[in-house]
């Protein structure tokens, strides 16, 4: 199916190539295990359609999909930061009625030869931009890379396909301009959109800075228009900024030459009580996903105001929806594996290998 087919509403329902359906074997602390053979399957078309991003996370053997030790420049590697526990590089993405196909990374790379990819967002865009580059580098382990930073761009390059797979940092997508009264974010202005045009595809992110506060917001004032206030509502603020940015692409990308994705929002495991386990605090010494294919605790607003914006673009902007699939992994956090000494812990980064390189299995399925 061309890319083009893609619609808003349904998000994700059409057909696509799968596997067939796995057979349950034996289970490993309750959850169900897949053996390599079993997930070979046979490739044929689903009739009925499937959405991605409604399923649960299942024990597979054949995971994970690279090892910390095969990928040199690795990022979020709580295991090289002393993470003792291993269960959690074991879980594969299962969407209910369907199975995503095997992320192929030579296949991957022979489509993209002499393309470019660019991920554009926070530090959560920097996760799977990292557990992207892993899987590739470690599907042809001999062919020459270059790993640059240019400012704010960070580009993997592969010689021997002329691919560019990059990552420009940029947490609001809108304007941050630094002002005589202070840093102002400027809800309705982007000036830096012409960085992203002429690239194949395009993968933003915007979230987890909007809720920032204290020393780690980065902004003094909020600006719509010619007005300027000190706070405002910030989710309010986030679809103003959203519905700008939607707007730009919507006007300014070429969708027949560029294929437009937004991440979705990541879950954050700061509360044990929306999990239910008013016993955990955070998510430090969570080792296991929550089982089945609903969270238990509120629904996350960011993701209903990106479906919100991005049902009114006209052009094809695919969802990657990972807001279940994240809220479910309370194991998948550095936690105080994040190189930061055992004070700081980091329950909204994900480690690598793991539940980022879902996210670009995604990709992949979407992509074919």
């Amino acid at each position: 199916m061309a890319f083009s087919c893609f619609h808003l509403l349904p998000l994700v329902v059409f057909s696509v190539v799968v596997l067939l359906p796995l057979t349950l074997n034996q289970s490993v602390n309750g959850d169900p295990v897949f053996d390599a053979a079993e997930r070979a399957g046979v490739l044929q078309q689903s009739s009925n359609g499937c959405n991605f991003f409604q399923g649960s996370w299942v024990v597979d053997n054949v995971y994970p999909l690279y090892n910390a030790s095969s990928c040199p420049f690795i990022g979020f590697n709580c295991i090289n930061n002393g993470r003792p526990d291993k269960q959690y590089l074991k879980y594969r993405w299962k969407p209910t009625g369907c199975d995503l196909p095997r992320f192929n990374g030579l296949d991957f790379m022979e489509r993209y030869r002499g393309k470019k990819i660019m991920f554009v967002g926070d530090s959560l865009s920097n996760n799977m931009w990292q557990s992207l580059t892993c899987m590739l580098h470690v599907a042809a382990p001999s062919s020459k890379y270059t790993l640059t930073q240019a400012g704010l761009l960070s580009t993997f390059y592969l010689e021997e396909y002329d691919l560019s797979v990059m990552f420009l940092k940029n947490g609001f997508l809108v304007d941050l301009a630094q002002e005589k009264i202070g840093a102002v974010l400027k809800l309705d202005s982007i000036s830096t959109g012409n960085l992203w045009k002429g690239v194949d595809t395009l993968i933003f992110n915007t979230f987890h800075w909007w809720t920032h506060t204290g020393h780690s917001q980065t902004w003094d004032y909020f600006q719509v228009g010619q007005k300027i206030v000190k706070e405002m509502d910030r989710m309010e603020a986030y679809k103003i900024a959203l519905t700008t940015w939607a707007k730009w692409v919507d006007s300014n990308i070429d969708f027949s030459k560029t294929k437009v994705f937004f991440q979705g929002v990541a879950a954050v495991h700061f509360d044990g009580k929306e999990w239910k386990d008013p016993k955990a605090t955070d998510c430090r010494g969570q080792t296991q996903p929550l089982l089945g294919t609903t969270y238990p605790g509120p629904s996350h607003p960011g993701e209903a105001i990106v479906k919100s914006v991005l049902s009114t673009v006209a052009k094809p902007i695919y969802l990657l929806d990972i807001t279940l699939l994240t809220q479910l992994r309370k194991d998948g956090h550095p936690s105080i594996y994040a190189g930061q000494g055992p004070k700081f812990v980091d329950c909204s980064h994900w480690c690598l290998p793991g539940a980022p390189d879902a996210w670009n299995e995604l990709l992949y399925a979407a992509l074919l």
